[in-house]
């Protein structure tokens, strides 16, 4: 389900298409987080690449050191602003307080933390912190992302007022990508706490490849034909009425900046990145 574009309408409610995060960061199995921090990065000119990546291995060294149990992974913006995005999946609120608690108590870790900071925070333009809560009812086949390398994330704006009438545009979504796009997959999130909350969504499309977003091309029509002419007009009138703003965006994702469990790397490879390889120096008297 990468883009809902029926007709004139452009809603794409495409969360995680392939659960987001697992539940258990450790997992690689089960579904999306019911809580998800989202830490967003936006970088300067000429400080991205190697140079963030070197900054944000010092995060994923401190992390390691002390074998926390909470993992991250991180995906970096092919379309927009240079900025990265980090994934931290929670089972609840309370176990988000727990994790904090027990960073703060771990002066080792925090120091660690705190020292990456300073040195990260030379790179960046700016920074801030969103929190997401899972939507399970608008959600469609959500599964393990672990083999997936790009996310599409969509956000939309919900008109103060007209929660219901995004909640119906949702289900005709819902309903009609299950029937007529066999592929379609997506986990649906409200924003909770944040700069950006309140009638905000977010939805994610996972990607194994590029190409899966060529083959998706078509899958409007196809949801068209699946929930039909009425249903169509339905879609348009809600969509007018309800939506405010719509941003779609591709990011790619980075393991040198993520910190992920041990069983995720043994499921793809892809997770652990490979060391650089130092040049062979030539023997004494070759040319």
């Amino acid at each position: 389900m990468n883009k809902f574009a029926g007709m004139c309408v452009s809603l794409c409610v495409v969360l995680s298409g392939g659960a987001m995060l697992a539940q258990d960061s450790s997992t690689i199995d089960s579904g999306p987080p019911k809580v998800l921090v989202v830490q967003r990065e936006w970088v300067k000119p000429g400080k991205a690449g190697a140079m963030h990546e070197k900054s944000e291995g010092n995060f994923v060294s401190a992390m390691a050191a002390a074998k926390w149990p909470t993992h991250y992974f991180a995906a970096e913006s092919m379309s927009g602003r240079p900025r990265v995005l980090f994934f931290v999946p929670y089972e609840s609120f309370e176990a988000w307080e727990k994790d904090n608690r027990a960073t703060e108590k771990n002066a080792t870790l925090s120091a660690a933390i705190d020292h990456a900071e300073v040195s990260d925070g030379e790179l960046l333009s700016s920074y801030d912190q969103n929190v997401f809560v899972l939507n399970e009812e608008g959600s469609l086949r959500t599964g393990p992302i672990v083999h997936a390398r790009y996310f599409e994330i969509s956000k939309y704006v919900v008109k103060p007022g007209h929660r219901a009438e995004w909640t119906e545009l949702v289900k005709i979504y819902h309903d009609g990508f299950e029937k007529g796009v066999p592929t379609a997959n997506w986990a649906l999130y409200e924003s909770y706490y944040g700069e950006d909350n309140g009638g905000v969504y977010i939805a994610v499309t996972k990607l194994t490849s590029l190409a899966e977003d060529d083959a998706s091309m078509n899958d409007d029509k196809k949801f068209a034909d699946a929930v039909g002419p009425s249903e169509m007009k339905k879609v348009r009138e809600l969509t007018a009425a309800c939506i405010e703003s719509q941003q779609t965006n591709l990011y790619e994702f980075n393991p040198k900046m993520s910190y992920v469990s041990d069983e995720w790397v043994k499921a793809d490879p892809f997770w652990k990145p490979k060391a650089a390889t130092a040049k062979k120096a030539p023997a004494t008297g070759t040319p």
